[in-house]
Protein backbone atom coordinates (compact mmCIF):
# COMPACT_ATOMS: atom_id res chain seq x y z
CA UNK A 1 0.00 0.00 0.00
CA UNK A 2 1.21 3.29 -0.63
CA UNK A 3 2.95 5.80 1.53
CA UNK A 4 1.97 9.46 1.28
CA UNK A 5 3.51 9.90 -2.05
CA UNK A 6 4.76 13.19 -3.48
CA UNK A 7 0.99 13.85 -5.42
CA UNK A 8 -0.85 12.03 -2.82
CA UNK A 9 -5.02 4.76 2.57
CA UNK A 10 -10.40 0.80 11.35
CA UNK A 11 -12.29 -2.15 10.00
CA UNK A 12 -15.50 -0.87 11.33
CA UNK A 13 -18.72 -2.62 10.17
CA UNK A 14 -17.30 -5.69 7.54
CA UNK A 15 -15.70 -8.13 10.24
CA UNK A 16 -18.13 -10.84 8.87
CA UNK A 17 -17.14 -10.12 5.11
CA UNK A 18 -13.42 -10.04 5.92
CA UNK A 19 -14.03 -13.73 7.52
CA UNK A 20 -15.97 -14.51 4.11
CA UNK A 21 -13.01 -13.48 2.37
CA UNK A 22 -10.85 -15.63 3.74
CA UNK A 23 -12.94 -18.46 3.87
CA UNK A 24 -13.33 -17.68 0.04
CA UNK A 25 -9.57 -17.29 -0.55
CA UNK A 26 -7.58 -18.56 2.18
CA UNK A 27 -6.90 -21.98 1.74
CA UNK A 28 -4.99 -24.03 4.33
CA UNK A 29 -0.54 -23.71 3.26
CA UNK A 30 1.91 -26.31 3.39
CA UNK A 31 4.14 -26.07 5.52
CA UNK A 32 7.39 -24.49 4.35
CA UNK A 33 10.54 -26.53 3.51
CA UNK A 34 14.16 -26.19 5.24
CA UNK A 35 15.99 -24.14 3.17
CA UNK A 36 18.93 -25.67 1.03
CA UNK A 37 22.39 -25.00 1.12
CA UNK A 38 23.01 -21.06 -0.11
CA UNK A 39 25.02 -20.72 -3.55
CA UNK A 40 28.23 -18.52 -3.04
CA UNK A 41 26.56 -15.18 -3.42
CA UNK A 42 30.68 -13.25 -2.34
CA UNK A 43 31.01 -11.49 -5.66
CA UNK A 44 27.96 -9.70 -5.05
CA UNK A 45 28.54 -8.78 -1.90
CA UNK A 46 32.43 -7.14 -2.53
CA UNK A 47 30.73 -4.79 -4.65
CA UNK A 48 32.00 -0.78 -4.27
CA UNK A 49 29.29 1.86 -5.45
CA UNK A 50 30.56 4.68 -7.89
CA UNK A 51 28.38 7.59 -6.96
CA UNK A 52 27.92 10.51 -9.43
CA UNK A 53 25.83 13.28 -9.69
CA UNK A 54 21.99 12.29 -11.03
CA UNK A 55 20.83 12.85 -14.19
CA UNK A 56 17.73 14.95 -15.07
CA UNK A 57 16.66 17.90 -15.87
CA UNK A 58 14.39 17.64 -12.44
CA UNK A 59 16.66 16.11 -10.00
CA UNK A 60 18.34 18.30 -7.17
CA UNK A 61 21.81 18.91 -8.01
CA UNK A 62 23.26 17.38 -4.77
CA UNK A 63 21.25 14.33 -5.19
CA UNK A 64 23.73 11.41 -5.82
CA UNK A 65 23.21 7.94 -7.95
CA UNK A 66 24.61 5.12 -8.24
CA UNK A 67 23.69 1.00 -8.68
CA UNK A 68 24.19 -2.26 -7.53
CA UNK A 69 24.24 -5.36 -9.32
CA UNK A 70 22.36 -8.76 -7.70
CA UNK A 71 21.09 -11.91 -8.94
CA UNK A 72 18.38 -12.25 -11.22
CA UNK A 73 17.77 -15.53 -9.15
CA UNK A 74 19.57 -16.01 -5.84
CA UNK A 75 19.35 -19.59 -5.92
CA UNK A 76 20.48 -19.61 -9.39
CA UNK A 77 23.13 -16.72 -9.34
CA UNK A 78 24.59 -17.86 -12.65
CA UNK A 79 22.06 -17.64 -14.37
CA UNK A 80 21.56 -13.65 -14.52
CA UNK A 81 21.53 -10.15 -13.11
CA UNK A 82 20.03 -7.31 -13.08
CA UNK A 83 21.03 -3.85 -11.38
CA UNK A 84 19.27 -1.92 -8.96
CA UNK A 85 18.94 2.30 -8.94
CA UNK A 86 20.35 4.13 -6.01
CA UNK A 87 20.11 7.75 -4.56
CA UNK A 88 21.48 9.75 -1.60
CA UNK A 89 21.75 12.79 0.24
CA UNK A 90 25.57 13.17 1.59
CA UNK A 91 25.44 13.38 5.60
CA UNK A 92 25.81 17.22 6.41
CA UNK A 93 28.81 15.99 9.04
CA UNK A 94 30.64 13.26 9.37
CA UNK A 95 28.41 10.18 8.68
CA UNK A 96 28.15 7.62 10.74
CA UNK A 97 26.45 5.27 8.01
CA UNK A 98 23.34 5.41 6.25
CA UNK A 99 19.75 4.77 6.35
CA UNK A 100 17.43 3.62 4.12
CA UNK A 101 14.10 4.91 2.71
CA UNK A 102 11.26 2.70 0.99
CA UNK A 103 8.17 4.88 0.25
CA UNK A 104 5.65 2.20 -0.12
CA UNK A 105 4.08 0.40 -3.02
CA UNK A 106 4.51 -1.73 -3.58
CA UNK A 107 5.81 -0.31 -6.85
CA UNK A 108 7.02 3.26 -5.59
CA UNK A 109 9.93 3.97 -7.18
CA UNK A 110 12.53 5.32 -4.59
CA UNK A 111 14.08 8.25 -6.41
CA UNK A 112 11.87 10.36 -7.91
CA UNK A 113 10.05 10.51 -4.56
CA UNK A 114 13.03 11.12 -2.26
CA UNK A 115 13.98 13.72 -4.93
CA UNK A 116 10.62 15.61 -4.94
CA UNK A 117 10.33 14.95 -0.93
CA UNK A 118 14.11 14.97 0.06
CA UNK A 119 13.76 18.13 2.59
CA UNK A 120 11.22 15.92 4.83
CA UNK A 121 14.25 13.98 5.99
CA UNK A 122 17.05 16.51 5.48
CA UNK A 123 17.32 16.13 9.83
CA UNK A 124 18.47 12.42 9.21
CA UNK A 125 21.23 13.86 7.30
CA UNK A 126 22.61 15.19 10.88
CA UNK A 127 23.60 11.22 11.28
CA UNK A 128 23.55 9.23 8.28
CA UNK A 129 23.93 9.58 4.53
CA UNK A 130 19.80 9.29 3.18
CA UNK A 131 19.54 6.45 0.59
CA UNK A 132 17.01 5.04 -1.18
CA UNK A 133 16.56 2.58 -4.39
CA UNK A 134 14.57 1.52 -6.72
CA UNK A 135 13.16 -2.29 -6.11
CA UNK A 136 13.49 -4.76 -8.68
CA UNK A 137 10.40 -4.59 -11.29
CA UNK A 138 9.95 -0.52 -10.09
CA UNK A 139 11.25 2.57 -11.62
CA UNK A 140 14.59 2.22 -13.22
CA UNK A 141 15.41 -1.41 -11.65
CA UNK A 142 13.91 -3.58 -14.85
CA UNK A 143 10.21 -2.28 -15.07
CA UNK A 144 7.49 -4.68 -15.25
CA UNK A 145 4.70 -3.33 -17.38
CA UNK A 146 1.70 -5.11 -18.48
CA UNK A 147 1.17 -2.75 -21.79
CA UNK A 148 -1.79 -0.82 -23.13
CA UNK A 149 -5.03 -2.17 -21.40
CA UNK A 150 -3.18 -3.92 -19.31
CA UNK A 151 -3.52 -2.03 -16.02
CA UNK A 152 -5.78 -2.76 -12.69
CA UNK A 153 -8.19 0.25 -13.78
CA UNK A 154 -8.40 -0.56 -17.48
CA UNK A 155 -8.13 -4.80 -17.34
CA UNK A 156 -11.66 -6.25 -15.83
CA UNK A 157 -14.58 -4.40 -17.42
CA UNK A 158 -17.91 -3.91 -15.43
CA UNK A 159 -19.32 -6.58 -18.10
CA UNK A 160 -16.15 -8.85 -17.40
CA UNK A 161 -17.26 -8.72 -13.58
CA UNK A 162 -20.82 -9.37 -14.35
CA UNK A 163 -21.77 -12.45 -11.97
CA UNK A 164 -23.86 -13.92 -13.95
CA UNK A 165 -21.00 -14.52 -16.72
CA UNK A 166 -17.99 -15.80 -14.52
CA UNK A 167 -16.38 -17.57 -17.76
CA UNK A 168 -15.89 -14.57 -19.39
CA UNK A 169 -13.88 -13.15 -16.18
CA UNK A 170 -11.85 -16.19 -15.74
CA UNK A 171 -10.91 -15.71 -19.35
CA UNK A 172 -10.31 -11.62 -19.07
CA UNK A 173 -8.43 -12.25 -16.09
CA UNK A 174 -6.19 -15.14 -17.66
CA UNK A 175 -5.24 -13.06 -21.13
CA UNK A 176 -4.40 -9.92 -18.43
CA UNK A 177 -2.00 -12.32 -16.76
CA UNK A 178 -0.57 -13.39 -19.87
CA UNK A 179 0.26 -9.92 -21.10
CA UNK A 180 1.29 -8.89 -18.05
CA UNK A 181 4.08 -11.40 -18.35
CA UNK A 182 4.84 -10.63 -21.73
CA UNK A 183 5.90 -6.95 -21.47
CA UNK A 184 7.31 -7.84 -18.04
CA UNK A 185 10.31 -9.86 -19.43
CA UNK A 186 12.68 -12.11 -17.35
CA UNK A 187 12.59 -10.31 -13.73
CA UNK A 188 8.99 -10.87 -13.25
CA UNK A 189 9.44 -14.43 -11.49
CA UNK A 190 11.80 -13.28 -9.63
CA UNK A 191 10.11 -10.32 -8.06
CA UNK A 192 8.69 -9.92 -4.62
CA UNK A 193 9.36 -8.64 -1.12
CA UNK A 194 11.65 -11.84 -0.57
CA UNK A 195 13.93 -10.96 -3.47
CA UNK A 196 13.87 -7.01 -2.62
CA UNK A 197 14.91 -8.05 0.81
CA UNK A 198 18.11 -9.91 0.05
CA UNK A 199 18.73 -7.44 -2.59
CA UNK A 200 18.06 -4.87 0.58
CA UNK A 201 20.96 -6.46 2.26
CA UNK A 202 23.26 -6.84 -0.49
CA UNK A 203 22.71 -2.72 -0.92
CA UNK A 204 23.64 -2.69 2.88
CA UNK A 205 26.75 -4.20 2.08
CA UNK A 206 27.86 -2.27 -0.82
CA UNK A 207 26.93 1.02 1.34
CA UNK A 208 29.84 -0.14 3.90
CA UNK A 209 27.18 -0.48 6.85
CA UNK A 210 27.47 -3.65 9.18
CA UNK A 211 23.57 -3.11 10.07
CA UNK A 212 20.70 -1.65 7.90
CA UNK A 213 19.31 1.62 9.55
CA UNK A 214 16.23 1.63 7.72
CA UNK A 215 12.65 3.63 7.25
CA UNK A 216 9.58 2.41 5.86
CA UNK A 217 6.99 3.51 5.16
CA UNK A 218 3.09 1.33 4.24
CA UNK A 219 4.28 -1.65 2.09
CA UNK A 220 7.88 -0.89 3.15
CA UNK A 221 7.38 -1.72 6.46
CA UNK A 222 6.75 -5.64 4.75
CA UNK A 223 9.90 -5.35 3.52
CA UNK A 224 11.39 -4.20 6.81
CA UNK A 225 9.76 -7.02 8.36
CA UNK A 226 10.85 -9.25 6.15
CA UNK A 227 14.67 -8.16 5.96
CA UNK A 228 14.59 -8.81 9.82
CA UNK A 229 13.13 -12.22 9.47
CA UNK A 230 16.05 -13.09 7.21
CA UNK A 231 18.93 -11.03 8.67
CA UNK A 232 18.06 -10.72 12.26
CA UNK A 233 21.41 -10.22 12.73
CA UNK A 234 21.96 -7.62 10.37
CA UNK A 235 18.73 -5.13 12.12
CA UNK A 236 20.21 -1.56 13.40
CA UNK A 237 17.45 1.14 13.82
CA UNK A 238 14.60 -0.04 12.10
CA UNK A 239 11.27 2.17 11.93
CA UNK A 240 8.54 0.82 10.22
CA UNK A 241 5.80 3.34 10.18
CA UNK A 242 1.86 2.45 8.88
CA UNK A 243 2.45 -1.04 9.47
CA UNK A 244 1.29 -3.94 6.82
CA UNK A 245 -0.59 -7.06 7.57
CA UNK A 246 2.16 -10.18 7.79
CA UNK A 247 -1.18 -12.82 7.78
CA UNK A 248 -3.73 -11.34 6.05
CA UNK A 249 -4.62 -12.55 2.54
CA UNK A 250 -4.92 -10.37 -0.10
CA UNK A 251 -8.50 -10.69 -0.04
CA UNK A 252 -8.37 -9.67 3.38
CA UNK A 253 -6.56 -6.76 3.13
CA UNK A 254 -8.78 -5.86 0.39
CA UNK A 255 -11.75 -5.32 2.54
CA UNK A 256 -10.23 -3.52 4.61
CA UNK A 257 -8.65 -1.02 2.30
CA UNK A 258 -12.05 -0.83 0.70
CA UNK A 259 -13.40 0.09 4.47
CA UNK A 260 -10.71 2.19 5.42
CA UNK A 261 -11.07 4.14 2.28
CA UNK A 262 -14.76 4.38 2.66
CA UNK A 263 -14.31 6.31 5.69
CA UNK A 264 -11.46 8.48 4.42
CA UNK A 265 -14.03 9.23 1.45
CA UNK A 266 -16.96 10.02 4.33
CA UNK A 267 -14.73 12.54 6.42
CA UNK A 268 -13.96 14.88 3.38
CA UNK A 269 -17.43 14.42 2.29
CA UNK A 270 -18.07 15.45 5.61
CA UNK A 271 -15.83 18.78 5.04
CA UNK A 272 -16.72 19.11 1.74
CA UNK A 273 -20.31 20.14 2.61
CA UNK A 274 -19.89 22.60 4.71
CA UNK A 275 -18.04 24.81 1.69
CA UNK A 276 -20.10 26.35 -1.23
CA UNK A 277 -17.28 25.41 -3.47
CA UNK A 278 -18.19 21.34 -3.01
CA UNK A 279 -19.31 19.92 -6.42
CA UNK A 280 -21.19 17.63 -4.95
CA UNK A 281 -23.40 20.21 -2.94
CA UNK A 282 -24.46 21.10 0.58
CA UNK A 283 -26.47 18.15 1.39
CA UNK A 284 -24.28 15.37 3.08
CA UNK A 285 -26.06 12.91 2.23
CA UNK A 286 -26.99 13.79 -1.33
CA UNK A 287 -22.88 14.15 -2.25
CA UNK A 288 -22.17 10.58 -1.17
CA UNK A 289 -24.92 9.58 -3.68
CA UNK A 290 -23.98 12.06 -6.24
CA UNK A 291 -20.18 10.38 -6.22
CA UNK A 292 -21.27 6.70 -6.63
CA UNK A 293 -23.29 8.27 -9.72
CA UNK A 294 -20.23 10.19 -11.26
CA UNK A 295 -18.31 6.77 -10.87
CA UNK A 296 -20.73 5.21 -12.22
CA UNK A 297 -21.29 7.41 -15.25
CA UNK A 298 -17.83 7.44 -16.31
CA UNK A 299 -17.45 3.34 -16.63
CA UNK A 300 -20.18 3.63 -18.75
CA UNK A 301 -18.94 6.54 -20.58
CA UNK A 302 -15.64 7.64 -20.30
CA UNK A 303 -14.58 11.02 -21.02
CA UNK A 304 -11.15 11.98 -23.11
CA UNK A 305 -7.89 12.86 -21.49
CA UNK A 306 -5.90 15.75 -22.92
CA UNK A 307 -3.36 12.92 -23.98
CA UNK A 308 -5.30 11.20 -26.18
CA UNK A 309 -6.23 8.61 -23.68
CA UNK A 310 -9.63 8.00 -21.98
CA UNK A 311 -10.84 9.11 -17.86
CA UNK A 312 -12.82 5.70 -16.67
CA UNK A 313 -14.56 5.68 -13.33
CA UNK A 314 -12.39 3.19 -12.25
CA UNK A 315 -9.46 5.49 -13.33
CA UNK A 316 -11.16 8.25 -10.63
CA UNK A 317 -11.65 6.03 -8.00
CA UNK A 318 -7.85 5.33 -8.17
CA UNK A 319 -7.14 9.10 -7.79
CA UNK A 320 -9.59 9.86 -5.37
CA UNK A 321 -7.97 6.77 -3.04
CA UNK A 322 -4.58 8.45 -3.66
CA UNK A 323 -5.68 12.25 -2.83
CA UNK A 324 -7.31 10.70 0.20
CA UNK A 325 -4.09 9.58 1.87
CA UNK A 326 -3.66 13.27 3.38
CA UNK A 327 -6.12 15.48 4.80
CA UNK A 328 -3.89 18.20 3.61
CA UNK A 329 -5.02 17.25 0.25
CA UNK A 330 -8.63 17.69 0.49
CA UNK A 331 -8.65 21.59 -0.95
CA UNK A 332 -6.83 20.19 -3.88
CA UNK A 333 -9.19 17.15 -4.62
CA UNK A 334 -12.64 19.38 -4.42
CA UNK A 335 -10.69 21.93 -6.83
CA UNK A 336 -9.93 18.73 -9.10
CA UNK A 337 -13.05 17.04 -8.84
CA UNK A 338 -15.20 20.73 -9.48
CA UNK A 339 -13.20 20.81 -12.90
CA UNK A 340 -14.03 17.54 -13.63
CA UNK A 341 -17.96 17.94 -12.69
CA UNK A 342 -18.57 21.43 -13.71
CA UNK A 343 -16.31 21.63 -16.91
CA UNK A 344 -15.21 17.83 -17.58
CA UNK A 345 -11.42 18.52 -17.28
CA UNK A 346 -9.75 15.24 -16.14
CA UNK A 347 -6.35 16.93 -15.67
CA UNK A 348 -6.14 18.03 -11.89
CA UNK A 349 -7.98 14.55 -11.09
CA UNK A 350 -5.48 12.87 -13.41
CA UNK A 351 -2.64 14.63 -11.28
CA UNK A 352 -3.48 12.24 -8.25
CA UNK A 353 -3.58 9.09 -10.13
CA UNK A 354 -0.59 6.51 -9.23
CA UNK A 355 1.46 5.75 -11.96
CA UNK A 356 0.06 8.59 -14.82
CA UNK A 357 -2.71 8.07 -17.14
CA UNK A 358 -1.64 8.53 -20.42
CA UNK A 359 -0.86 6.78 -23.87
CA UNK A 360 1.49 3.42 -23.52
CA UNK A 361 5.04 3.81 -24.41
CA UNK A 362 6.51 1.36 -26.37
CA UNK A 363 7.43 -1.89 -24.88
CA UNK A 364 10.82 -1.91 -22.58
CA UNK A 365 13.31 -4.78 -23.17
CA UNK A 366 15.13 -4.80 -20.56
CA UNK A 367 18.47 -6.60 -20.22
CA UNK A 368 19.00 -6.38 -16.96
CA UNK A 369 20.70 -2.65 -16.63
CA UNK A 370 18.93 0.75 -15.33
CA UNK A 371 16.82 1.88 -17.60
CA UNK A 372 16.24 5.34 -18.49
CA UNK A 373 13.74 7.72 -16.81
CA UNK A 374 11.76 8.18 -19.61
CA UNK A 375 11.49 4.74 -20.66
CA UNK A 376 9.60 3.56 -17.49
CA UNK A 377 6.27 2.44 -18.61
CA UNK A 378 3.80 4.80 -17.59
CA UNK A 379 1.97 1.61 -16.23
CA UNK A 380 4.95 0.50 -13.81
CA UNK A 381 3.50 1.17 -10.48
CA UNK A 382 -0.28 -0.49 -10.63
CA UNK A 383 1.95 -3.08 -12.53
CA UNK A 384 4.48 -3.39 -9.64
CA UNK A 385 2.03 -3.31 -7.09
CA UNK A 386 -0.36 -6.32 -8.39
CA UNK A 387 3.11 -8.43 -8.87
CA UNK A 388 4.39 -7.95 -5.78
CA UNK A 389 1.64 -8.54 -4.23
CA UNK A 390 0.24 -11.80 -6.11
CA UNK A 391 4.03 -12.67 -5.75
CA UNK A 392 3.64 -12.35 -2.11
CA UNK A 393 0.65 -14.15 -1.74
CA UNK A 394 0.20 -18.08 -1.53
CA UNK A 395 -3.81 -18.02 -2.12
CA UNK A 396 -4.98 -19.24 -5.84
CA UNK A 397 -8.52 -20.23 -5.85
CA UNK A 398 -9.58 -22.40 -8.30
CA UNK A 399 -11.61 -21.97 -11.64
CA UNK A 400 -13.99 -23.46 -10.12
CA UNK A 401 -13.89 -21.90 -6.62
CA UNK A 402 -13.92 -18.47 -8.01
CA UNK A 403 -16.96 -19.30 -10.45
CA UNK A 404 -18.73 -20.29 -7.30
CA UNK A 405 -18.07 -18.05 -5.26
CA UNK A 406 -18.10 -14.54 -6.87
CA UNK A 407 -21.32 -13.75 -6.04
CA UNK A 408 -20.36 -13.56 -2.37
CA UNK A 409 -17.03 -12.08 -2.90
CA UNK A 410 -18.79 -8.91 -5.12
CA UNK A 411 -21.12 -8.82 -2.33
CA UNK A 412 -18.59 -8.71 0.50
CA UNK A 413 -16.61 -5.75 -1.27
CA UNK A 414 -19.61 -3.55 -2.25
CA UNK A 415 -21.00 -3.80 1.22
CA UNK A 416 -17.43 -2.50 2.66
CA UNK A 417 -17.60 0.27 0.18
CA UNK A 418 -19.80 1.60 -2.78
CA UNK A 419 -17.47 3.37 -4.21
CA UNK A 420 -14.14 1.61 -3.87
CA UNK A 421 -15.59 -1.97 -3.42
CA UNK A 422 -15.14 -2.91 -7.04
CA UNK A 423 -11.81 -1.37 -7.76
CA UNK A 424 -10.26 -3.36 -4.60
CA UNK A 425 -11.73 -6.76 -5.92
CA UNK A 426 -10.57 -6.10 -9.30
CA UNK A 427 -7.23 -5.76 -7.52
CA UNK A 428 -7.61 -9.31 -6.08
CA UNK A 429 -9.31 -11.02 -8.78
CA UNK A 430 -5.81 -9.88 -10.95
CA UNK A 431 -3.98 -12.31 -9.22
CA UNK A 432 -5.69 -15.42 -10.87
CA UNK A 433 -3.77 -16.79 -13.93
CA UNK A 434 -0.05 -16.04 -12.29
CA UNK A 435 2.06 -18.62 -10.52
CA UNK A 436 1.36 -18.91 -7.08
CA UNK A 437 3.34 -16.75 -4.40
CA UNK A 438 5.58 -17.46 -1.07
CA UNK A 439 4.31 -18.59 2.19
CA UNK A 440 7.37 -17.10 3.62
CA UNK A 441 5.89 -13.86 4.77
CA UNK A 442 2.83 -15.73 6.40
CA UNK A 443 4.90 -19.16 7.47
CA UNK A 444 8.27 -17.53 8.50
CA UNK A 445 8.48 -13.45 9.48
CA UNK A 446 7.41 -14.22 12.86
CA UNK A 447 9.46 -14.28 16.59
CA UNK A 448 12.07 -12.39 14.99
CA UNK A 449 15.01 -11.83 17.59
CA UNK A 450 17.17 -8.57 16.47
CA UNK A 451 17.25 -5.59 17.82
CA UNK A 452 14.63 -3.39 18.66
CA UNK A 453 12.70 -1.77 16.11
CA UNK A 454 10.15 0.95 16.25
CA UNK A 455 6.24 0.78 14.53
CA UNK A 456 4.28 3.53 14.15
CA UNK A 457 0.35 3.19 14.13
CA UNK A 458 -1.70 5.84 13.15
CA UNK A 459 -5.12 5.82 14.40
CA UNK A 460 -6.97 7.07 11.60
CA UNK A 461 -5.00 5.49 8.66
CA UNK A 462 -7.25 4.32 5.56
CA UNK A 463 -4.65 1.80 4.38
CA UNK A 464 -3.53 -0.01 7.00
CA UNK A 465 -5.60 -0.03 9.79
CA UNK A 466 -3.99 0.39 13.19
CA UNK A 467 -4.97 -3.09 14.71
CA UNK A 468 -2.58 -4.12 11.71
CA UNK A 469 0.17 -2.34 14.11
CA UNK A 470 -1.02 -4.45 17.02
CA UNK A 471 -0.94 -7.90 15.07
CA UNK A 472 2.03 -7.22 13.61
CA UNK A 473 4.26 -6.55 16.29
CA UNK A 474 2.54 -9.49 18.71
CA UNK A 475 4.15 -11.36 15.35
CA UNK A 476 7.04 -10.28 15.43
CA UNK A 477 7.77 -10.81 19.46
CA UNK A 478 9.99 -9.06 21.82
CA UNK A 479 11.16 -7.04 19.01
CA UNK A 480 8.72 -4.72 18.49
CA UNK A 481 7.72 -1.50 20.37
CA UNK A 482 4.66 0.07 19.09
CA UNK A 483 4.15 3.89 18.87
CA UNK A 484 0.68 4.74 18.88
CA UNK A 485 0.28 8.09 16.91
CA UNK A 486 -3.87 9.67 17.50
CA UNK A 487 -3.63 11.15 14.53
CA UNK A 488 -5.38 10.65 10.46
CA UNK A 489 -3.82 9.99 7.61
CA UNK A 490 -1.72 7.05 6.21
CA UNK A 491 1.73 6.94 8.20
CA UNK A 492 2.64 9.69 10.76
CA UNK A 493 6.58 10.56 10.26
CA UNK A 494 5.50 13.61 7.60
CA UNK A 495 1.99 14.45 9.46
CA UNK A 496 2.66 14.51 13.11
CA UNK A 497 5.48 16.57 14.99
CA UNK A 498 5.77 14.20 18.20
CA UNK A 499 6.07 10.65 15.62
CA UNK A 500 8.26 12.60 13.62
CA UNK A 501 10.67 13.88 16.53
CA UNK A 502 10.34 10.37 17.95
CA UNK A 503 11.57 8.72 15.11
CA UNK A 504 14.33 11.15 14.37
CA UNK A 505 15.18 10.44 17.64
CA UNK A 506 15.46 6.74 17.42
CA UNK A 507 17.34 6.87 14.51
CA UNK A 508 19.89 9.20 15.23
CA UNK A 509 19.96 8.56 18.82
CA UNK A 510 18.85 5.25 19.78
CA UNK A 511 16.64 6.89 21.85
CA UNK A 512 13.79 4.45 21.97
CA UNK A 513 10.43 5.12 23.21
CA UNK A 514 9.16 2.73 25.30
CA UNK A 515 6.05 0.25 23.46
CA UNK A 516 2.56 1.64 23.78
CA UNK A 517 3.45 5.53 24.36
CA UNK A 518 1.61 7.97 22.06
CA UNK A 519 1.82 10.77 19.87
CA UNK A 520 -1.45 13.13 20.04
CA UNK A 521 -2.95 14.33 16.58
CA UNK A 522 -1.63 17.72 15.39
CA UNK A 523 -3.67 20.60 14.06
CA UNK A 524 -7.37 20.80 12.89
CA UNK A 525 -8.98 20.00 9.68
CA UNK A 526 -7.30 21.64 6.53
CA UNK A 527 -9.06 25.27 5.72
CA UNK A 528 -10.78 25.79 2.33
CA UNK A 529 -8.73 27.98 0.32
CA UNK A 530 -9.57 31.11 -0.75
CA UNK A 531 -10.04 30.47 -5.00
CA UNK A 532 -12.06 27.50 -3.80
CA UNK A 533 -15.54 28.39 -4.73
CA UNK A 534 -13.78 29.35 -8.58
Amino acid sequence: MLAKLSTRQAVRRCAGASALALALLGAGLPTAAADPPQPDLSRFYRQKLTWAACEGPDLPKDLQCAKVTVPLDYARPRAGTLDVALARYRASGTPRGSVLLNFGGPGGAGIPELAAEGNQFMDLTKGYDVVTFDPRGVGRSSPVSCGEGGDVASAVTEEDTDISRPQALLKRLRQAADQCARFSGRVLPHIGTVNASRDLDVIRQALGDDRLNYLGFSYGTRLGAVYAAQFPGKVGRVVLDGVDTLTESLAEQGVAGAEGQQTALDDFLDWCATDLGCPFGRDRRAAGDEVIRLVRSLDENPVPTGRGGSFSGQDLVGAIGQALYSRELWPSLERALASLVEDGDTRRVEAFAAGGIGLPRERYRSDGGLAEAQDVPADNLPAALMAINCADDPDRPTAARLTRDLKDLRAAYDEASPVFGRYRLTQLLMCYGRPRGTDFIRDRVKNVHSAKMLLVGTRGDPATPYRWTVETAHRLGSSAVVLDNKGDGHTGYSSSTCVNRKVNDFLLYGSLPASGSSCPADATPPSVPPDSAG
